[in-house]
């Protein structure tokens, strides 16, 4: 081995020893560290140890240099502790490992809904967040939706995917946008794109009937059930004769009763008046209802009612549907 080559051994075993090192072994303090943008190694090296986080700039720039990091570290706001050493820190910087908010969207938000938990998390305002929507659909980044929105009452609704997401503080609008609009497109696998086909269904559809399934179902095990129902109806172009479709149209919460007037109002989402599918989803259904939509229960199935425990009584005729309904509705 050359003295030279000897000498950069060295030199890099010397570097590693002294970044195995914390600034203050054993500290559990968080301290918020930004990197700025364009901030090179120089600059990020000496405020890490001005505010005490590593013990020497110099050891920081010489693992750097060492590992290939110089001007590759990432802006942002991280957690860092003096109780982690100087290869923790860079690698932390090094790989953009950010400070994250967690933000959880249940399913069955509608969009309008869904903006306003994005917004008070502090992803943006909801106009910025529904422009960002706007934006990223000229571009052709949001999946399954049909060209023809004209009788849409909301045209973005149910594309984004009911989830818990972690996002960096300083993320965009179009970032956040784009993620959820990508999950859904993601949980349609291969197996479910070609479950739908043998139903003779589009995503798009699979969305709009799981979005009526979400609304209904209150107990996991009649998804599959109440999807039954609906392809019964579908298959023989029955009405849905779904609630939550004139809920949608009229804005009227799962509390308040529906009244026989609403059940009249003249909106092709109105499955009172219309037969097959509304014109796209009510809401953004989750991955259970998307799955019961594509594996309906096999039953004769073509009436339910609500018993007013969170469960349905499920009817085979509308004889056994209308006694049902005087049992459970008073009706």
């Amino acid at each position: 081995m050359t003295a030279a080559l000897a000498g950069s051994v060295l030199l890099a075993l010397c570097g590693l020893a002294l970044a195995a090192a914390p600034a203050a072994p054993g500290s559990t303090e968080t301290v918020i560290f930004e990197v700025p943008p364009g901030a090179g190694t120089v600059t990020i090296a000496a405020e890490l140890e001005r505010q005490g986080l590593i013990r020497d700039r110099i050891e920081f720039r010489l693992l750097a240099t060492l590992l290939d990091w110089n001007g590759r570290l990432k802006a942002g706001r991280y957690d860092l502790s003096p109780g982690q050493s100087t290869w923790q820190i860079l690698r932390k910087i090094g790989h953009g490992q950010v400070r994250t908010v967690a933000v959880t969207i249940p399913e069955g938000l509608t969009l309008a809904e869904i903006l306003r938990v994005l917004a008070s998390a502090g992803f943006g305002t909801e106009e910025s967040l529904r422009q960002a929507l706007v934006e990223l659909d000229a571009r052709g980044e949001l999946p399954f939706l049909p060209q023809d929105r004209r009788r849409f009452i909301e045209p973005y609704e149910g594309i984004l995917f009911p989830d818990t997401y972690f996002f960096a503080e300083q993320v965009s609008p179009q970032t956040v946008i784009r993620t959820m609009a990508r999950r859904t497109e993601q949980v349609f696998s291969a197996e479910l794109l070609a479950r739908a086909g043998e139903l003779g269904l589009t995503p798009f559809e699979v969305l709009t009937l799981a979005s009526i399934i979400e609304k209904e179902a209150r107990v996991a095990a009649e998804r599959s059930l109440i999807s039954s129902v609906y392809h019964n109806r579908l298959r023989i172009s029955m009405k849905l004769d779904a609630c939550p479709t004139v809920r949608y149209v009229l804005g009227k919460p799962g509390s308040e009763r529906l009244l026989f007037a609403d059940l009249e109002v003249d909106s092709p989402y109105n499955t009172y008046r219309n037969a097959g599918l509304p014109p796209g989803p009510i809401c953004s259904p989750g991955l259970a209802a998307i799955t019961a939509a594509l594996y309906p229960a096999e039953t004769r199935f073509y009436y339910f009612v609500s018993k007013n425990d969170g469960t349905h009584h499920f009817s085979r005729t509308l004889e056994e549907h209308l006694r049902a309904v005087r049992l459970y509705q008073g009706g």
